[in-house]
């Protein structure tokens, strides 16, 4: 299925690239993860019903749905943008009537993610280069300081992954890289369509 029928099936609206209603140099546009990226991803990293993903511009609320769509893991979707969580709550409706799903399993919340509380049961963090480097900096160090409250392994999720990023992952932070998944189907014609996993543990 492409992304629109794939839509279609969830019972939701999330296809397209929007630019939000607040401009700032920090946040970057709303573009959706490809269904078949989030698929190879599923094929080669364990998600269950065990875990917690945060969704960090989380925009539509794809990611989020998928997943737990596919492995009831739970899901906090993040997001500034207030029109777009109304959408993905939206969105999480259509799909548990259709599916007949619990609605406490996915949560979508309209904050910036540097204020966002970690809590010592998320444990997976997902980005598709939602913001600036000096925000992902400010996130990783929540994220850090939450393994330190209660011991517990935490993987952070790259989707297209920016240099920025991986460069201050790999030289200022105790994470290792886990695991690069490309994706046959797109990284073939871009080089950077992957996924880059890494760990603290």
């Amino acid at each position: 299925m492409n992304d629109a029928e794939f839509d279609r099936f969830l019972h939701i609206e999330t296809c397209g690239i929007k630019n939000g209603i607040y401009q700032s140099p920090h946040y970057n546009r709303y573009e959706p993860t490809p269904y078949s990226a989030l698929e190879e991803l599923l094929k080669h990293y364990t998600i269950d019903e065990n875990d917690t993903i945060i969704d960090f511009g989380c925009g539509l609320g794809r990611v989020g749905i998928f997943l737990h769509y596919k492995t009831n893991a739970s899901i906090i979707g993040i997001d500034m943008n207030e029109q777009f969580i109304k959408e993905a709550i939206k969105n999480r409706e259509h799909f548990c009537k259709k599916f007949r799903k619990k609605e406490e399993g996915m949560h979508f919340l309209c904050c910036l993610a540097e204020e966002y509380q970690i809590q010592p049961a998320e444990n997976k963090f997902y980005f598709f280069n939602p913001f600036s480097l000096p925000i992902f900096m400010k996130v990783l160090h929540h994220i850090m300081r939450s393994t330190e409250e209660k011991k517990h392994t935490v993987d952070v999720i790259l989707y297209y992954p920016s240099l920025d990023y991986l460069d201050y992952l790999n030289r200022y932070t105790p994470f290792e890289k886990l695991k690069e998944i490309p994706i046959p189907s797109l990284h073939e014609k871009v080089w950077n369509e992957r996924f880059v996993i890494y760990r603290l543990q």
